[in-house]
This record gives structure tokens, sequence and C-alpha cells, in this order.
């Protein structure tokens, strides 16, 4: 039986400095979730198959339901409400609304998430390497053609190609 080891680990998420005392092999999730109470950030498979748990940690993706808090002990977490928010969103949020790129909603943190790594590192992408990107993504509702089209508008400013 292993003993739960308790440690204060310094994170910033969406811009905001915090320190927690908390068991370090808490996934990074629960504490976004139940401790920060960002809700945007969704649980699905909890075993980085689906995509819907996705955050940036230091401007990359990764699934935050199997990646324990130790993992991001002084380092930059961003949700999808740290994209942006109503009143300003993030290109790729008024592009996801643009091409209405979402139907239940589910997949869409997850996938704004991938996005915005992407273009991140490739701010001009091409299809192809959207659909690359966004391939560890699932959506059951099947809104990935209008997916595509919304990162590929981000990408071009907001004019679509």
């Amino acid at each position: 039986m292993s003993e739960r080891r308790s440690a204060g680990l310094d994170v910033v998420v969406n811009g905001a400095h915090h320190r927690l005392e908390i068991d370090a092999d808490t996934s990074l999730l629960d504490v976004l979730r139940d401790t920060l109470k960002l809700k945007g950030t969704r649980f699905g498979c909890g075993e980085n198959q689906c995509g819907a748990c996705f955050v940036l940690v230091d401007g990359f993706p990764v699934a935050s339901c199997d990646t324990p808090m130790w993992a991001v002990d002084k380092k930059t977490v961003t949700t999808v409400e740290g994209l942006g928010g109503p009143d300003l969103p993030h290109p790729l949020q008024q592009a996801f609304l643009d091409e209405q790129a979402a139907q239940c909603g589910y997949c869409t943190s997850g996938m704004l998430i991938s996005a915005a790594g992407l273009l991140r590192r490739c701010p001009q992408p091409t299809e192809s390497e959207v659909r690359n990107a966004l391939d560890r993504n699932l959506c059951r509702c099947g809104s990935h053609n209008r997916i595509v089209r919304a990162v590929l508008r981000a990408a071009d400013g907001g004019e679509g190609r």
C-alpha cells in the first residue's frame, strides 16, 4: 500500500498563482474542477483517450485527467476559461461560434485547447495539420468538419479560407 504524499505545490492557472497543499498525485483535472472550481475542462474517459480534459501546460496540450499535480509544479496551466470569455472571446472561440462548430459542446473545450496549442506553434496551419492536431480529440456529434473550418478561420484572422 503506497503512502499518499502531501505537498505544497505552486502553479499558475489562467494567470493566477496558486499555492496548493494537496496530495501531489491528485490529478490536475480534479484540482481544476473541484479545488479551483474551473468547470470548463471536462472529465471524459479518465484515461487520456478522448481529449475532453485537455489544458495547456506551458503552452502544450496535455490530458489533465492523468496528469498528477507534481508534474505541473512551477508550471503555467491554461484552461478554456483562460483563453477568453463572453466579453472578449479568443479568436478560436469566436471562430467556433461563427462556424457553429459545437453541437452538444462536451468536446469543445478540449478542441479549443488543442487548436490553441497548434496555432501557438504553427500560426498558419494547413487543413491536414489541423486534422492531425485534433486527432486525439473525440467528438461524438460529428462536428469535426465545422471544427476544422473554425480553426482555419481563426488562423486566417477570422475571415475563413
